[in-house]
C-alpha cells in the first residue's frame, strides 16, 4: 500500500517522539499563532478524488530547525457522508499522521504541533505529497464511506488566514450544538483511545457535558464515530449505575477504564480533580492546577507563553498532568468542558477558580458566573501567590470563605493535613539525581522564600520571612 513512501508506515510508529535536536522542521506548535486542520463535506462534483495540493513552501524548501505555519484541509464526499462526521474524521488526521516513521503529530484543531525528524527527511520524506498519500490510503481503507477525498496543505501565512477563520467558525458551531444536552439525558457515554500510543493507561470519557480533553470530540461526535466504525478507537461506554452524582462516578465508566487501561485505572471521577480524577494524555487544551496556598485552582491553556501565578509554565505542569496518570490537583481539560455546568462540580466549579490568563477569562466570560468573574485574577492583576491572596481577599472571592472556615474550625483528631500531589519530583543532591515517582507531599503549611543572588564574599542570601 505504501511502496512509494520513503519511510515505514504502520502502528509501530505511533507514539514516537521527535525531540528538538532531532527535528528537521516544525509545523505549527506554540511558536506559530495560526495553524489548524479542518475536514469539510463537499458535493462530489466540486472535488477531485486523490488530489494533493500544496500552497506555499514544501518541506524540501524549508530551513532546517525552523518552524512554519500549517493548515491541513481535507475535503470529503460520498452519499453516506454527513456534516456530523467532520469532527470525527478530522481527529483521524492525528492517528494516521502518527503511523508515519519520524513524523510526530500532537494536539488538534487550532493547536496542531508537528515535527519531522532529520532521519526520515534524509530517507526522502521531503514533501507533503508523501504525507497526503498516506492519509488518502488510510482514509479510503479505514473509512470506506468516503468515496472522494482531496487534501490541501497550506504553509503560506497569508493564504492560511481564510482557512484559519473558517476553521474557528466551524469548531464553534460544532461545540455549540452539544451544549444543550445533559449527562442525565443519555444512557451511554463514549470512550476514545486515540492517544493510547502516547499514554497507554489514558482513556478519555466523553459525555454531553464533558468533552474529550483535546476539545475535538463531543458526545455527538462519539456517537457518529462509534456508528461508522464500531470496532474503532472511539467506542460506546454503558453508563451503568451512578455511584456519586457530585463527583461523576459511574460503574460503567469504572469497568471500561479498568479494561482499557489493563487494570491500571479502576475508578474515575468525571467532575473532580481529586481522588480519582480523569486521566490525561498530553493533547489536552488546558490544565486546571491546584494552588494550595489559596485552596483554589488556576487555569492555563496551551497557548499561554508566560509563567503562571505559581511560577510554573504550561509545559512544566503538562509533565505532571500527562501520561495517563491520576494526579491530584493536576487536571487536563478542554475549553468546552470549562463551559459546562458540571465543570469540576465536586470541587466547587468556578467558585474555586482563582486565576487564569486574561485572554482565557474573556473567552469564557459568558460561562463564568457573574458573581465570581470579577474576583478571578489574571496575569494583569497579580504575579505572585501573596499578590493573588490579597486580590482574592479584596475582591471577596468565594474561596476566601474556605480560609475563614478552616481557621475557625480546629482540626479533628485523626484528620490528615492537605495533600499536594506533583507527579514526578526530581531532587539533586550529593552528585545524584533522585526522582520521586508519583510523589504526594503532605504539609501543614507551605512557605515560599525568595532566593537572591550570592553576595560578594558570601554565600547564598535568603530573604527574610515577613
Amino acid at each position: 500500500m505504501f511502496e512509494q513512501i520513503p519511510v515505514e508506515v504502520g502502528l509501530v510508529h505511533e507514539g514516537e517522539r521527535v525531540r528538538k535536536n532531532d527535528m528537521q522542521v516544525e509545523l505549527g506548535g506554540p511558536a506559530e499563532a495560526e495553524k489548524c486542520e479542518l475536514v469539510r463535506v463537499r458535493k462530489a462534483e466540486t472535488i477531485t478524488d486523490g488530489e494533493i495540493a500544496i500552497i506555499g513552501p514544501d518541506i524540501s524548501t524549508m530551513e532546517e530547525g525552523k518552524h512554519y505555519p500549517l493548515g491541513i484541509l481535507v475535503e470529503i464526499a460520498g452519499p453516506k457522508v454527513e456534516p456530523d462526521l467532520e469532527g470525527v474524521i478530522e481527529r483521524r488526521i492525528h492517528e494516521y499522521s502518527n503511523y508515519i516513521e519520524g513524523f510526530m503529530h500532537l494536539n488538534q484543531r487550532y493547536d496542531i504541533w508537528i515535527r519531522l525528524s532529520k532521519k526520515s527527511y534524509k530517507k526522502g520524506l521531503n514533501s507533503f505529497r508523501f504525507i497526503g498519500k498516506v492519509m488518502l490510503e488510510l482514509f479510503r481503507n479505514e473509512l470506506p464511506i468516503l468515496e472522494k477525498v482531496q487534501i490541501t496543505f497550506i504553509t503560506d501565512p497569508e493564504k492560511l488566514k481564510p482557512l484559519y477563520r473558517e476553521a474557528l467558525e466551524q469548531y464553534e458551531a460544532r461545540d455549540a450544538r452539544a451544549r444543550g444536552l445533559l449527562d442525565g439525558d443519555v444512557d451511554v457515554f463514549y470512550g476514545c483511545a486515540l492517544c493510547q500510543s502516547f499514554a497507554p493507561t489514558h482513556i478519555c470519557v466523553i459525555t454531553p457535558q464533558r468533552y474529550a480533553n483535546c476539545g475535538a470530540i463531543s458526545w455527538f461526535d462519539g456517537r457518529a464515530a462509534a456508528g461508522i466504525d464500531p470496532k474503532g478507537p472511539i467506542y460506546t461506554i454503558e453508563k451503568g449505575e451512578c455511584l456519586d452524582p457530585e463527583k461523576g462516578e459511574y460503574t460503567g465508566v469504572n469497568e471500561s477504564a479498568k479494561k482499557r487501561s489493563m487494570g491500571e485505572i479502576s475508578r474515575v471521577f468525571l467532575y473532580s480533580a481529586f481522588g480519582y480524577p480523569h486521566t490525561s494524555c498530553g493533547c489536552f487544551e488546558g490544565i486546571a492546577f491546584y494552588i494550595p496556598e489559596a485552596d483554589g485552582f488556576g487555569i492555563v491553556l496551551r497557548g499561554f507563553r508566560d509563567l503562571t501565578v505559581n511560577g510554573l509554565a504550561f509545559s512544566t505542569m503538562a509533565d505532571s498532568t500527562a501520561g495517563g496518570r491520576q494526579v491530584d490537583g493536576f487536571h487536563g481539560i478542554s475549553i468546552e468542558y470549562m463551559r459546562s455546568s458540571l465543570f469540576m462540580h465536586a470541587d466547587g466549579g468556578y467558585n474555586r477558580v482563582v486565576w487564569m490568563p486574561a485572554e482565557t477569562k474573556e473567552r469564557l466570560r459568558d460561562f463564568i458566573p457573574a458573581s465570581v468573574c470579577p474576583a478571578i485574577a489574571t496575569e494583569k492583576d497579580v504575579k505572585t501567590i501573596p499578590e493573588l491572596k490579597h486580590f482574592l481577599t479584596t475582591h471577596n472571592h468565594p474561596v476566601v470563605q474556605r480560609w475563614t472556615s478552616e481557621e475557625e474550625t480546629p482540626p479533628k483528631p485523626g484528620n490528615s493535613p492537605p495533600v499536594f500531589s506533583a507527579g514526578d519530583i526530581p531532587i539533586t543532591t550529593g552528585g545524584f539525581r533522585i526522582i520521586l515517582k508519583n510523589a504526594r507531599i503532605t504539609a501543614e503549611k507551605v512557605i515560599i522564600l525568595p532566593v537572591k543572588a550570592p553576595e560578594p564574599g558570601g554565600g547564598e542570601h535568603r530573604g527574610k520571612k515577613k
